[in-house]
């Protein structure tokens, strides 16, 4: 009998950055990172996932940490293990679309910092806001994954994805990541879309999901299966609920198959064992939310991810129209084929939420818009799949014209301005970005930097001064 070919799983490992993010809003703080790194670099996980995402803006806004400074002590830790890191296309790690001088650079320092594999994403599928993030991350040198926003609707069809890989395998990527962010990925339409996906493109495929609908496991099984290079896990006590597969649970579950990974399990229960404390702690303080732990299978019945349910129910709780809660789920589908169909990932699902609450709340459709909705229906965030409803985008935007090009051949150079502005706080190159991205949060911070400096000179002079008497 002819041998089975050997394709081992690679792993990469989410528990510093998505599975905190999902679970505990992103407060894992750099110091409680640090002492399990020499472990982890172990493994031998094809990389670890740390930076980007919302981790940026939390350590800044929350922790009052420099997100740089983390970066660089992670890749001083990491000698054998690549890093991974969450980037929105032309948003980089903002709500906003930058220009594309802010976009290159932002890629730059992300790479002279320690950052080696970069997954870029569109909101709206739309490449045209990818293609300044690839190219500046080939001219780097490091490695450009873009991964697609997985949804389902009509437009959505397996012709859709494998046409769209193609075009990205064009574009210059080095790998395909399926986004599947609210967990609406099945075993066996995942076994579909990789087999269709592995037919039109020579790219190496990573598959990314969350736990929240309870399907995530066997997704993965059958996705690997059928071809699947690369997943998504985490340590198991930031795994699951709204987070992704335990890694030691998908370890065991290819062990003595062709897709063994060869992880050590010893090495992992004592990896988790260091994180097992954070967890404890989180669920006593109540930062991590028992309900974020358990399945919520109207994930797949409304295609509206976890963290959009909790936000709609806070926005209904706010307006004291808790009753109408099954009333904006139904509506939500209507809202998003109005808008032209898009994966509800940040920042169209809050917008879809947002526009399905308000036209619940106010008893006609449409009568309240949010800023955001007008943006999205001039085209300011791009292409959706499917065309705007013509009559919902003339009541939304009246005689104003929408824009048709790429957002950003509309925006001029922002660099310099943004040098400017952030000249007399500056203590590194990298303070430019954190600036432009959030300049209130930034200004912050770095207000607190500077008062910590000014209080540990003080500190130094007082010592100095005691040991040598005057």
């Amino acid at each position: 009998m002819a041998e089975i070919e050997k394709k081992p799983v690679k792993i990469v490992e989410t528990v510093l950055r998505d599975a905190h993010q999902s679970l505990i809003a992103t407060r894992m703080k750099t110091e409680e990172m640090l002492p399990i790194i020499d472990k982890m670099d172990q493994v031998g996980y094809y990389a670890v996932e740390c930076w980007g995402g919302a981790t940026f803006d939390a350590s800044l806004r929350f922790l009052k940490e420099d997100p740089w400074e983390r970066l660089r002590k992670l890749r001083a830790g990491f000698k054998n293990t690549k890093l991974q890191m969450l980037f929105r296309g032309q948003n980089i790690l903002g709500y906003n679309h930058y220009a594309d001088d802010v976009v290159e650079y932002f890629v730059k320092k992300s790479v002279s910092n320690g950052i080696d594999i970069i997954r870029i994403f569109d909101c709206l599928n739309d490449i045209r806001n990818l293609q300044t993030a690839v190219k500046a991350a080939n001219a780097e040198k490091a490695h450009a994954q873009v991964a697609l926003c997985y949804t389902l609707g009509e437009a959505y069809t397996l012709d859709y994805w494998k046409n769209i890989a193609k075009e990205i395998e064009d574009m210059g990527a080095d790998s395909l990541c399926i986004k599947d962010m609210a967990g609406l990925l099945t075993p066996y339409a995942a076994q579909e879309l990789v087999s269709a996906l592995k037919e039109s493109t020579e790219l190496p495929i990573d598959l990314h999901t969350h736990y929240t609908s309870g399907v995530a496991s066997m997704t993965y099984l059958k996705a690997v299966e059928a071809g699947c290079d690369i997943i998504d896990c985490a340590m198991s006590p930031f795994a699951l609920g709204t987070s992704q597969p335990a890694t030691e649970v998908m370890v065991e579950t290819f062990r003595g198959t062709p897709y063994d990974t060869g992880y050590n399990q010893n090495l992992l229960a004592d990896i988790a064992e260091y994180f097992r404390p954070m967890r404890e702690e989180a669920l006593a303080s109540g930062l991590l939310n028992p309900k974020v732990l358990g399945v919520n299978i109207k994930t797949l019945q409304y295609q509206v991810p976890g963290g959009m349910l909790s936000n709609l129910v806070s926005q209904l709780k706010e307006a004291g129209q808790e009753d109408k809660y099954m009333a904006v789920l139904e509506e939500i589908p209507r809202v998003r084929k109005d808008f032209g169909e898009p994966p509800l990932v940040t920042p169209s699902s809050q917008i879809v939420g947002t526009q399905a609450v308000m036209n619940v709340i106010a008893g006609e459709r449409y009568k309240m818009v949010p800023k955001e909705s007008k943006k999205i229906m001039l085209g300011e965030f791009g292409q959706t799949v499917k065309p705007f409803n013509a009559e919902v985008q003339k009541k939304i935007i009246g005689d104003e014209t929408p824009i048709t090009c790429r957002p950003a051949d509309l925006l001029e150079p922002q660099l310099p301005k943004f040098e400017k502005e952030c000249a007399q706080w500056k203590q590194q190159d990298e303070d430019v970005l954190s600036y432009a991205l959030f300049p209130k949060v930034a200004e912050e911070f770095f207000k607190y930097r500077e008062a910590q400096q000014t209080k540990v000179d003080a500190e130094k002079a007082d010592t100095k001064n005691k040991a040598y008497p005057v």
